[in-house]
């Protein structure tokens, strides 16, 4: 089967500098097909990758749902890709691109 990953109108909010500090870069929006998808956190973890995390709710027991994420780790990985390369480009105009 081949999947289409294919993203448009990309908008990246950045966090605030002690956000960043922690990880937490910036948040996503972009549209996937028909979908809308809002609030897709944009972290670098401790190693420097960057990553995508996806919005959840919350439950009264503690546990955490989410309320949109990709099907399964092929979809993962394809739509991580071209959002990452979407945003690079403002990441670097930015200074968030991990270069020193």
């Amino acid at each position: 089967m081949i999947r289409d990953h294919s993203i448009s109108a990309l908008r990246f909010t950045p966090c605030g500098t002690a956000d960043q500090a922690r990880g937490l870069l910036g948040y996503l929006t972009f549209r996937h097909g028909s979908l809308r998808v809002d609030s897709v956190a944009l972290r670098r973890t401790r190693n420097g990758r960057l990553e995508l995390s996806y919005p959840e709710r919350g439950r009264s027991h503690g546990r955490h749902f989410p309320i949109v994420c990709p099907a399964d780790d092929e979809a993962r990985v394809g739509l991580e890709a071209a959002v990452l390369e979407a945003v690079f480009p403002q990441l670097v105009e930015l200074g968030l691109d991990g270069a020193q």
